[in-house]
């Protein structure tokens, strides 16, 4: 039986998305024990190795079993959906210590061995210093393989959410859920998630859905949280295929000695809408020089731009999509 949330008339107006630092960074670790994840995140991975190397991360891979049960405290539904990584790492280590254990358990019991094994003793032995310790290693992970890319990756993810905003004004829940992923079907008020880690359904009663993107969840699309989390729906992120190029990988020369090279640059990096900062820091160039590019863009109708949240998004329009794709 394929994983299956049951929708009432009050769950269709409580859907949200939301973006999760903390997500990321659990779905990063799972990523380096997946080979199968690698493709899109070699360049990543060529980044991080060295510094990857001092982190220990048998806890956390115990904890993530192939098919089954993951646990929700260490990653539970994001506050916001601007929710810091701070303040989704302060909610990791204010969880009640026995509501870690019986989630630690159900995930150990899906693991071959979990439970008896050295690592899963003494995290269900102790499970206020469990917690703990599983805080710090996520905090580590964090800083060593999703801070020093979050303006990068938060982009993406804010496009995406865009994006998919939108679709949703435009064609409501039913097209939206089966445009975000060929593994989701919907039948009268049952959205069934094929492919999952493992089958199970999951009746919301009032609470909605959270919609979350994600960079380094694909190719699988992942329904989650047990009683008391809210329900939540984490699928691939738009746009992942670009993800990790710089931008003098994509400009056409051509392009470049018409516009200006950091100008042509800039036009080609919006594969997806991005701001100011984060072009800034995918370029590796001063954001007012940023601006100043994006402001003759815009003016010369090769971009559009709008607000999300507390940032301006630039995408290119049709006219920038040609020039862009230009030889």
């Amino acid at each position: 039986m394929p994983f299956q949330l049951h929708f009432g008339e009050s769950d269709l107006l409580r859907c949200r998305f939301a973006l999760s630092p903390l997500f990321e960074t659990q779905e990063a670790v799972r990523t380096l024990s997946r080979p199968y994840r690698h493709g899109y995140h070699l360049p990543w991975l060529r980044r991080i190795r060295e510094a990857a190397v001092p982190l220990d991360l048998e806890a956390l891979w115990l904890l993530m079993p192939d098919s089954g049960h993951n646990p929700d405290f260490i990653c539970p539904p994001p506050i916001g959906p601007l929710a810091t990584f701070e303040e989704e790492i302060a909610a990791v280590r204010a969880v009640d210590p026995e509501v870690a254990r019986a989630d630690m358990a159900l995930a150990l019991g899906d693991r071959p061995g979990g439970p008896g094994s050295a690592t899963g003793r003494r995290l269900l032995a102790d499970p206020a210093r469990a917690v703990h310790e599983l805080a710090d290693l996520l905090e580590r992970a964090w800083q060593t393989l999703i801070e020093p890319y979050w303006p990068r990756l938060r982009a993406l993810l804010e496009a995406d959410i865009a994006y998919h905003s939108r679709r949703l004004a435009d064609s409501g829940l039913e097209q939206l859920l089966g445009e975000v992923s060929p593994r989701l079907s919907w039948n009268g008020s049952t959205l069934t998630v094929t492919g999952t880690r493992g089958d199970h359904q999951r009746v919301l009663g009032g609470q909605g859905l959270v919609l979350m993107p994600s960079v380094f969840v694909w190719p699988e699309v992942v329904g989650g949280h047990e009683e008391p989390w809210q329900p939540g729906l984490i699928y691939p992120a738009r746009g992942i295929g670009g993800l990790w190029s710089e931008s003098g990988d994509r400009t056409p020369g051509t392009l470049a000695r018409l516009l200006g090279r950091v100008r042509a640059d800039v036009l080609c990096a919006l594969d997806e809408p991005a701001g100011t900062s984060a072009l800034a820091h995918r370029l590796g160039i001063a954001p007012s020089s940023v601006s100043a590019h994006l402001s003759v863009l815009r003016g010369a109708g090769l971009l559009a731009s709008r607000r999300y949240g507390h940032q301006v998004l630039y995408e290119r329009t049709p006219l920038g999509i040609a020039l862009a794709a230009s030889d």
